[in-house]
């Protein structure tokens, strides 16, 4: 870790109204959410970030180990898509996913244990930072292969459609996903079987260090990602958490509405970019990530301007911006609502390091392994069947 890093990693943002936010303001063209779901939406996006906050430092104390994302910048993607669902509507996202995590539901301190490896963890500590699950809250892991939950989110997608129920399966993933095989085969099943998911894009124009333009074709219009699978396509500001509440309320609602009894593959919709097709949607959602790509990154891949232009754009403060000028909230009630925020995320500290260790014999439970081979001498090794232990 450099020692840039670290200084960064100890900064915090300050959120306050009218500050350098001149060059954009939220959406509320098309907005109808009441004055306590955008203080909900408020919240929620300081929980994130503060959670980060402290996830950063605690890692920089290597209380975290491996790898570790950070989701800073991006919050309004999370928050605004999430807000737009059911609460049992599934999720399913990639190795960033502490702040799905959190905007679905799940509880600060059992996703700061996770990370800790402690047996309190929202896995029991054997998943870590990549593999966040929350059953109760229809979130559906985090999974570390690039483009590998896209398949999964179809899946989810099906056994909603076969069960005939009306949920809608939000399957997020990032930049480098589009150029992944599992993609365009999830993309394919779930157009031609008119399958119940928004395929979510976090575009934040980084795969790692890569730029997208250097490494997707049609990366200046992914509309024809989707149109060559007849899927319909949409895309919103996800700096600007309003946007994305809207565009998500829309779509969702064409997908939601397409679960009636007529799915078969004789009435697949065919695509029209003005007649929005019902069924699967492929949604870019345009962020930005403050951070790395991960803890260890140097970021040598953008200039330090890029990112400070990317901050005056940041998604919180903007909503801050919009609750002050509309008088929805003052900035001393702001001041309350982060200070809060940086209680819970501090709390969930404690909790993680007070929390027990994970006992070895976890690591012989929740697994699977196949106890006919192809092992050597017929039988299953001793170390597999924790044997090693006694």
């Amino acid at each position: 870790m450099t020692e840039t890093n670290l200084v960064e990693t100890n900064s915090e943002t300050t959120f306050m109204g009218s500050a350098a936010q001149d060059k954009a303001e939220v959406d509320t063209t098309s907005s109808q959410l009441s004055n306590d779901k955008l203080i909900e939406m408020l919240k929620s996006m300081m929980q994130i970030r503060r959670f980060e906050e402290r996830t950063m430092q605690s890692y920089m104390q290597q209380k975290i180990g491996g790898f570790c994302h950070i989701y800073i910048g991006q919050e309004a993607v999370a928050v605004g898509s999430i807000g737009a669902t059911k609460p049992d509507d599934p999720i399913v996202g990639a190795y960033r996913d502490h702040g799905l995590a959190l905007a679905r539901g799940m509880d600060p301190k059992y996703a700061m244990a996770e990370m800790f490896g402690k047996i309190t963890g929202c896995a029991k500590g054997k998943g870590g930072s990549m593999h966040f699950f929350d059953k109760e809250h229809h979130m559906y892991g985090g999974h570390a292969i690039v483009g590998g939950q896209c398949p999964l989110g179809a899946g989810l997608a099906f056994a909603i459609q076969y069960e005939k129920k009306d949920n809608v399966v939000l399957c997020y993933f990032g930049d480098g996903a589009v150029n992944q095989g599992a993609f365009h085969e999830a993309f394919n099943l779930a157009s031609i079987w008119n399958l119940p998911v928004i395929f979510v894009l976090e575009n934040n124009s980084y795969s790692m260090g890569t730029h997208i333009n250097r490494g997707t074709a049609m990366a200046n219009d992914l509309r024809a990602k989707a149109e060559a699978y007849g899927m319909r396509y949409a895309e919103c500001d996800g700096l600007d958490v309003l946007d994305v509440y809207t565009t998500f309320k829309r779509e969702i609602d064409r997908t939601r509405n397409a679960a009636n009894p007529q799915w078969e593959r004789g009435i697949i919709p065919d695509y029209k970019r003005e007649g929005a097709p019902v069924g699967p949607c492929f949604m870019n959602v345009k962020t930005y990530r403050y951070k790395g790509h991960s803890m260890s990154d140097p970021q040598k891949y953008r200039a330090k301007e890029e990112v400070e232009a990317k901050q005056e754009l940041d998604p919180i403060n903007r909503l801050v911006n919009h609750l002050i000028d509309n008088n929805i909230a003052t900035q001393d009630q702001i001041d309350e609502f982060d200070k809060a925020a940086k209680a819970e995320a501090q709390a969930a500290v404690k909790f993680a390091n007070e929390s027990p260790e994970m006992p070895i014999e976890e690591l012989f439970t929740d697994i699977y392994v196949n106890p006919y081979g192809p092992y050597k001498k017929g039988g299953l090794p001793q170390m597999l069947q924790g044997k090693d232990l006694e």
